[in-house]
């Protein structure tokens, strides 16, 4: 049965991946929305874009970007960072909240949004910074509109946004319902460590922190979690100790990995990349690789982010450990998973399930994660087969670099559609930015009860 309205777009000739798999189909699109699943030639529109030898996917979303602003725009900005991720296939983001200042309170948030309006590429939502100050009234701030959840930063934070110890990890926890995502390195371990750096060798940043520093705070998260009952969303585990204690926890935590961890190996990265390859918590060896992806073949991880966090390239000559830790990878995140998929580590349906419909279901985003009718028309359209080489001059980010410069890469997105409209196709980009807050099932957006 095809749908009675006019159509605005057509998209032809795809593999279109449905909940069941690809299937050859078009799809109508109508007022930002997914009007009709089409067979082959179906419908009439006023316009249609041909997507023959593409796979169109849902929208892809990245769970943990910093993009620095307010406060740090020479790194990175809102404008910049969201049209890095549409040049490589990535159609919503949640931003973090260590900026300055802090993302900590409603008008902080609000400032955020209104700094986004206008000037996105992406969807978008933000994550409000807990802190031993605003603990309280972490339960408020949580539902207001464009909010993508409460942060936890247990170590290797700035300023106020440390929540180092038990007490206010409860605190922080006992205040609200929505899941919770930690960043779970021990403060007082990495404290207790810092005579393990080695001045001038980044090779020594992942002895100093450690595997213990990540499983030591995991399993303290994990004992807050279950004191209060809230559920919880590990960031960027990075040992296969951690994934085999969080396998028994699924009930109430969720498991995000990084495509650095996945691909980097600490023998060949810190050599090769220096400063470059380090980030927290650390690239760890190829043992620890293997390991990610043995449990990711378990099915633990759940979601794939990029903790895209841009440094300028002065800013990374600096000798370690004087040298910030942090790394870009909003553009690249779609690119070097697809990548994995070509070369069989993972399947095309884990990747979709890891950056749409699982950050959809554990975040309770409305409208998104999966092609539907009536959900919002977000797509990641992508080569499968194409052979490329990422290089400087593609890249977006203002931080001007990557650690995957002139990685060889099988599969390429070819185009990103927002709501119906193409914001990028074959690395050109739409005329203005036209990116929205997020809607979330557990906030206050107006009008949330009649989507």
């Amino acid at each position: 049965m095809e749908p009675s309205t006019s159509l605005d777009l057509i998209l032809r000739n795809g593999q279109v991946f449905l909940p069941d798999g690809l299937a050859d189909a078009d799809i109508g699109i109508s007022d930002g929305r997914i009007a009709a699943i089409l067979p082959r030639g179906g419908g009439a529109a006023a316009s249609v874009r041909d997507c023959t030898g593409l796979a169109i996917l849902p929208g892809l979303i990245d769970t943990q970007v910093h993009f620095r602003e307010p406060g740090m725009e020479h790194k990175e900005d809102l404008e910049s960072g969201s049209r890095a991720a549409v040049l490589g296939g990535v159609t919503g983001l949640f931003e973090m909240p260590n900026t300055r200042p802090l993302t900590d309170t409603a008008e902080a948030l609000a400032e955020k949004l209104r700094r986004a309006a206008g000037r996105m590429w992406t969807d978008h939502g933000f994550y409000v910074g807990a802190t031993s100050a605003n603990a309280e009234q972490l339960g408020e701030l949580e539902k207001l509109p464009g909010c993508c959840g409460i942060k936890i930063f247990m170590g290797a934070s700035t300023g106020d946004l440390l929540v180092p110890d038990d007490e206010t990890l409860l605190r922080v926890l006992s205040h609200g319902r929505r899941r919770v995502a930690i960043h779970a390195e021990d403060e007082p371990r990495m404290i207790a460590r810092m005579g393990e750096r080695i001045e001038g060798d980044p090779r020594s940043h992942p002895l100093w922190r450690d595997d213990e520093t990540a499983l030591l705070a995991t399993r303290r998260a994990i004992a807050a979690a279950r004191a209060t009952g809230r559920r919880v969303h590990i960031l960027h585990v990075t040992t296969p100790q951690e994934l085999e204690y969080l396998s028994r926890h699924k009930d109430i935590a969720s498991v995000e990995v990084t495509p650095q961890h996945l691909t980097l190996a600490a023998e060949d990265a810190y050599p090769r990349l220096g400063t470059h390859a380090q980030m927290n918590p650390p690239i760890r060896s190829e043992w620890h690789r293997q390991g990610l992806w043995h449990w990711l073949g378990q099915g633990v991880p759940d979601v794939l982010g990029s903790d895209h966090a841009p440094h300028t390239l002065e800013e990374k000559a600096r000798p370690y450990p004087a040298s910030p830790s942090g790394m870009p990878g909003v553009q690249t995140i779609v690119p070097l998973m697809l990548n994995h998929v070509a070369a069989g580590r993972l399947s095309l349906a884990r990747l979709v399930d890891m950056m749409a419909s699982g950050p959809a279901r554990l975040f309770g985003i409305i409208g998104k994660g999966r092609i539907a009718a009536g959900f919002d028309a977000d797509f990641t359209i992508v080569d499968l087969k194409a052979r490329w080489t990422i290089r400087e001059d593609w890249l977006a980010s203002r931080c001007g670099w990557s650690p995957f410069t002139g990685a060889a890469i099988v599969g390429r997105p070819i185009g990103t559609i927002l709501r119906g409209q193409t914001v990028m196709w074959d690395g050109a980009l739409a005329a203005a930015p036209t990116g929205r807050p997020i809607r979330f099932e557990d906030t206050d957006y107006p009008g949330n009860h009649h989507y």
